[in-house]
């Protein structure tokens, strides 16, 4: 399968022999491939792939309600006895949205979802991930926290500084003079909108490992309880956009898949995730849903329109 530099050179070829638009020819080789996925595997095949990384700060590239439809877009048609392959490549995005695609991919798919991550799924993008009944990853993939984020600030931060202010103050009244500034920074309400959002994301991805990936095991609550507590902690992953790889992931228990261990598949998945990033590095695309049969709903870069409310969201790298 070619590499990112032979990618290049198949779609300026293809460009000049049939004199198209280069954005009809880069959808044109891509979709070639992403066949090429499907057909490898026998299975139904959606990359959800966001700009995150080409055009990071924009609106419209994480996980959003909006993704169900166009979810349902290219399912619409498909087998679903052949189960469904997920290429994510997402920064993250809102936690009601992913519960919602979760709950939604469940009904169609039932448990025979597996995610296939060619290099980085962050934040709700590894919620989704673990609740399918597997992951493949690379050498070169990673997934990340799944702290949850309020404003760009970390929950579990939050949570765990208000804890340390009342101990501190409780053995020394005087240090209430030095926490006054740091905790005056917050709104009403905050820490329990904090704690909230934390517990919510524990939940679901406990509720998700325990009706999927670990269904089977006997002991599957205190291993999805395991593999929750490694992966919400701040305190332990000590960022937001800190990169777990695979062997970590697999000592937690999490079901990954080496993506080495099988040379065609692993030469399939990265042809697409190249052709990927040729779409977001020369279109105006910032996110694109599209199955194997060349059904896609795709987000456009737009002018910046209304500032966005402030909303529990599980965003990219802080």
């Amino acid at each position: 399968m070619p590499n990112w530099h032979e990618i290049h050179n198949e779609i300026a070829q293809h460009q000049q022999e049939h004199s198209n638009a280069a954005a009809q020819t880069i959808d044109i080789v891509r979709r070639k491939y992403l066949k090429i996925l499907s057909d490898l595997t026998g299975r139904n095949t959606i990359a959800y792939y966001s700009g995150f990384l080409t055009k990071p700060n924009v609106q419209g590239i994480d996980i959003s309600d909006d993704d169900i439809n166009a979810f349902m877009a290219c399912i619409h048609g498909m087998d679903r006895s052949k189960g469904l392959d997920i290429v994510l490549h997402t920064p993250g995005g809102g936690i009601a949205a992913t519960e919602a695609l979760t709950g939604y991919l469940k009904q169609m798919f039932g448990r025979d979802i597996r995610s296939i991550v060619p290099q980085i799924a962050m934040s709700a993008g590894t919620m989704l991930s673990l609740s399918c009944k597997s992951i493949v990853l690379g050498k070169q993939s990673s997934l990340g926290p799944i702290d949850p984020q309020i404003a760009g600030i970390p929950a579990d931060v939050v949570v765990t500084e208000f804890q340390r202010a009342y101990d501190e103050i409780k053995l020394d009244p005087l240090k209430a003079h030095v926490w006054a500034p740091i905790l005056g920074r917050y709104m009403p309400s905050f820490l329990t909108q904090c704690e909230y959002a934390v517990d919510w994301s524990k939940k679901f991805v406990q509720e998700v490992l325990e009706n999927n990936m670990l269904a089977d095991d006997q002991d599957k609550s205190a291993k999805a309880a395991s593999i929750v507590t490694a992966l919400s902690s701040a305190e332990l992953n000590k960022a937001h956009n800190k990169h777990i790889h695979i062997d970590r992931l697999r000592n937690l228990g999490v079901a990954v898949e080496r993506l080495e261990d099988d040379p065609r598949l692993q030469d399939a998945v990265l042809t697409v995730h190249h052709c990927f990033t040729h779409t977001m590095a020369s279109t105006t695309a910032i996110k694109v849903v599209e199955n194997h049969d060349g059904k896609a709903a795709v987000r456009h870069m737009a002018q910046p329109t209304a500032p966005q409310m402030v909303s529990i969201g599980f965003g990219g790298p802080s």
